[in-house]
């Protein structure tokens, strides 16, 4: 009789006796707030490290409130390994959110917020990241895996002529610093292409190129190698070449042939920008919101190369058409499939950097010095601001020397005629990078900007009827963002051919703009 009943003993269970303190209060009196604190991020009354040790029950299976106990303790006597320590399986963040992710972690994230503000911060989050996503798989498109370009680099060391296919006997390209030839390189039983760089006498140090990194403007070097020229080579503008190079006497000549640095580039350059732009003027006078388009694009991406550049800590001081290379893109946009070849964006290489210097140094070449002397500016890199100034004028087929234009006293700059919508940007863009005044000449990154702008807005009419705020220049962000990624969507789901190059630079742009970059762009841009 003294025995206590059975009864007692089996109510008290293990895991009805570890509730949550916090909302264990409100359990059986009003279970509402309980439920707010699970779905909407309330939190609780105790913070969690208060307890001894923290519950083994995972947040998405605790109860949301008290009529739920028996749920309870079925899941503490059978949980499962993989969901007893909630320490291994962290919230997932948007940016690792996919479309295949089971639901638990999926309800793991969407618990704690806080009705529709609190999805649509992660809706914008998991596009920020997809759009990540996607620009870096189009560059691996456009510029190759690094780790096969280190692959061709570690094949091609030691090598020489002799490993080489020289398929043209005459350059494919020739720039201010050097000619191309056209090569063939059997790896792994596949025929390769590359361009083989001669440079032309007084040209040769280039050894910084090999540190600059990769990018997708910049002139990449997978090999070099010092070898006697072979005799089929032509080297156009060399007395005697033209002769020589067709005769049968070949060990003759080629005792004779010099000795010269060769470099081996995966990118095969077919047109200098200036070439391109000599032969644009119908182009640009049949179709010209199309050509100033291009110009557009053609300037972001030296833009875009500078900025790399001045990371790295060097400059670059012969910025001129003649060492800017055109490359073709793996294949031409979709839009442009079918038309003629000079419609399409071709990528723009960087190419020459014998002259670049250390940014401490105060001019990184003569040209450099006459300018800032000329303008009375303090010894810094200014160079290249003025130089994407000058190339505006150049790819518009505006006539402008550097004498006519920052030797006046005054500020006035040659008329850039009105023919699309890009004119105006660009003449203002000019303006800008040209001014006399050091302090109000605006710097490369802000230019890319402004360029970018340009292309895929904000335009001047978003701000016709509503005042220019952070607000508004968000939501534009947001939603073009959004739009952008239905866009790739409905491509893909045609035969359609690989996102383009212009593409990849509009992901680049949505990638990484806010509003505050937005709102000081536009106001030297539009005002």
């Amino acid at each position: 009789d003294l025995l206590p009943p059975p009864l007692p003993k089996k109510q008290l269970q293990r895991a009805e006796s570890l509730p949550e303190q916090g909302p264990s209060q409100h359990c059986r009196g009003d279970p509402t707030p309980w439920a707010g604190s699970i779905l909407y991020g309330i939190p609780p009354a105790h913070p969690r490290h208060e307890e001894g040790a923290p519950s083994s029950i995972p947040p998405w299976d605790r109860p949301s409130w008290g009529p739920k106990k028996p749920l309870t303790k079925s899941q503490s006597l059978g949980e499962p390994v993989a969901r007893s320590s909630p320490q291994k399986a962290p919230s997932p963040s948007p940016a690792e959110l996919t479309f295949g992710m089971v639901d638990r972690e999926l309800g793991q994230l969407l618990q704690p917020l806080e009705g529709p503000a609190g999805v649509c911060g992660v809706v914008l989050g998991c596009q920020a990241a997809s759009l990540a996503r996607l620009s870096a798989r189009i560059q691996e498109e456009l510029v190759g895996l690094e780790e096969w370009q280190q692959l061709l680099e570690a094949e091609l060391a030691g090598k020489s002529w002799a490993a080489l296919s020289i398929l043209d006997w005459e350059p494919c390209c020739e720039s201010r610093d050097a000619w191309y030839f056209r090569v063939g390189f059997t790896f792994e039983q596949t025929q390769l292409v590359f361009a083989a760089k001669v440079p032309k006498p007084g040209c040769a140090s280039l050894g910084v190129q090999s540190s600059l990194g990769a990018h997708c403007s910049i002139q990449r070097l997978i090999g070099r190698f010092t070898d006697r020229l072979p005799w089929e080579l032509v080297l156009p503008g060399i007395p005697g070449e033209q002769s020589q190079s067709r005769s049968g006497e070949e060990p003759a000549r080629l005792a004779t042939r010099p000795i010269l640095q060769v470099l081996i580039s995966p990118e095969v350059p077919y047109q200098t920008l200036a070439g391109f732009v000599k032969g644009s003027h119908g182009l640009h006078r049949t179709s010209p919101g199309h050509y100033e388009r291009l110009a557009c694009l053609l300037l972001l991406q030296v833009c875009m190369g500078l900025e790399h550049l001045r990371v790295q800590n060097v400059g670059q001081g012969d910025l001129c058409p003649e060492n800017l290379l055109l490359v073709q893109c793996p294949c031409p946009p979709r839009s442009q499939q079918g038309k003629e070849a000079s419609l399409s964006l071709p990528r723009l290489l960087i190419s020459s950097f014998f002259k670049v210097k250390d940014k401490r140094r105060p001019c990184s070449t003569s040209q450099e010095q006459d300018w800032t002397e000329g303008l009375t500016a303090p010894p810094s890199l200014v160079a290249d601001e003025l130089n994407v100034g000058m190339l505006i004028y150049q790819i518009l087929h505006v006539d402008i020397s550097l004498e006519n234009t920052l030797g006046f006293r005054s500020n006035r700059l040659p008329e850039i005629p009105s023919l699309s919508i890009y004119s105006t940007g660009l003449k203002r863009l000019a303006v800008l990078l040209l001014h006399r005044d050091p302090c109000k000449r605006v710097s490369v990154e802000q230019a890319r900007s402004i360029l970018q702008v340009l292309l895929w807005g904000p335009r001047q009419e978003l701000f016709a009827r509503s005042k220019k705020t952070l607000t508004l220049l968000r939501s534009w962000v947001e939603v073009k963002r959004a739009l952008l990624l239905l866009k790739f969507a409905e491509n893909s789901a045609g035969a359609g051919a690989s996102p383009s190059l212009e593409e990849w630079l509009c992901c680049q742009y949505f990638k990484e703009v806010t509003e505050h970059t937005l709102y000081q762009v536009t106001q030297a841009l539009y005002t």
